[in-house]
């Protein structure tokens, strides 16, 4: 099923506005503006708006700790998620979450998550929560290569293949858990080859192709939708940075950092769109300076919002 070109071109926006948000946190980062730690998804930008392409508000995702994409990608605002990583009062979470706990429950997202795997079991819950509703809703785990090696992956992933509950794990293989290569980790060479252990489908595909990510994607949500349960998507990929901003990467080569740039699926994208005359140059262009101008005005807003008044301190957490 050929995709339509304004799906195309949403992709490609959504892709920018994500690279676009990374770097300029980056820079925010490193002259001491944003606290605390980074893991930006600058390189991965494909898989989130590819996957999340298949997705209406109604339907449910889970991050992680590298989340802003998915955020993004899910219809995340970016001057609420500039406001959170700068500690404001106008952030998603009013400040108190930061970069790994942004949260917006009208249009399902369901939070990113600093615990690696974390968000399995919440996006078990919502996803059969739609099941016992009678919804067609599906929900979205998206988890890096690190999180399929827990108890909560094998826990998980065999409690919706029981149930056949709507859900897809978007599994976001950059190689590496933290400073471990997935190589070291595993021993498959999919990750995705682990379904058959559970009885539901699985499939590896190049996570630097949007298009190809959203095919895939498109095909296990609809699957879900029928009520058909659980698919494993494994998109292969690899992080521009670090696992943190600030990260040395002694336990990488140039070499590989080197090539792993040359694969840059905003480029892929954007080369595919002017080859098929979907967009012009010149179109294409003015996506990247719409998007810049949105990215600086989320930084000013972030810039001039109060930060959180210290007597509220204990309101809106759990406990």
């Amino acid at each position: 099923m050929a995709i339509v070109e304004e799906k195309l071109i949403d992709m490609y926006r959504v892709m920018i506005r994500i690279r676009t948000f990374e770097e300029r946190v980056v820079k925010e980062f490193k002259a001491g503006h944003i606290p605390g730690f980074l893991h930006v998804y600058t390189g991965e930008e494909a898989i989130a708006a590819g996957a999340c392409a298949n997705l209406s508000p109604r339907d449910y995702i889970t991050s992680t700790h590298r989340g802003h994409g998915h955020l993004i990608a899910k219809g995340g605002k970016t001057d609420r998620m500039m406001a959170e990583l700068y500690g404001r009062e106008t952030g998603y979470n009013k400040g108190k979450g930061g970069s790994m706990h942004i949260a917006d429950v009208s249009i399902g997202i369901l939070g990113a998550n600093g615990i690696v795997g974390g968000g399995i079991p919440i996006a078990g819950g919502a996803a059969l929560s739609a099941k016992l509703k009678g919804t067609d809703q599906v929900a979205i785990c998206f988890l890096g290569d690190g999180a399929t090696n827990t108890s909560r992956f094998h826990e998980g992933v065999n409690l919706a293949s029981v149930l056949k509950i709507p859900i897809v794990y978007v599994i976001e293989n950059n190689m590496y858990g933290e400073t471990t290569p997935i190589s070291y980790a595993a021993n498959v060479p999919n990750i995705a080859d682990r379904a058959i252990a559970y009885g539901i489908p699985g499939k590896t595909i190049d996570g630097n192709d949007a298009v190809a990510v959203y095919e895939a994607v498109l095909e296990a949500v609809t699957r879900a939708r029928k009520g058909k349960g659980p698919t494993l998507v494994e998109c292969k990929t690899c992080r521009w940075h670090g696992h943190y901003v600030g990260d040395p990467q002694t336990y990488r080569t140039k070499e590989e950092i080197d090539n792993c740039m040359k694969g840059d699926p905003i480029k892929r994208l954007r080369e595919k769109l002017i080859k098929t005359r979907v967009l012009a140059e010149k179109e294409v262009d003015k996506i990247h300076q719409e998007i810049n101008e949105e990215i600086e005005k989320a930084v000013k807003f972030a810039e001039e919002s109060p930060f959180p008044d210290s007597q509220k301190a204990l309101t809106g957490v759990y406990a």
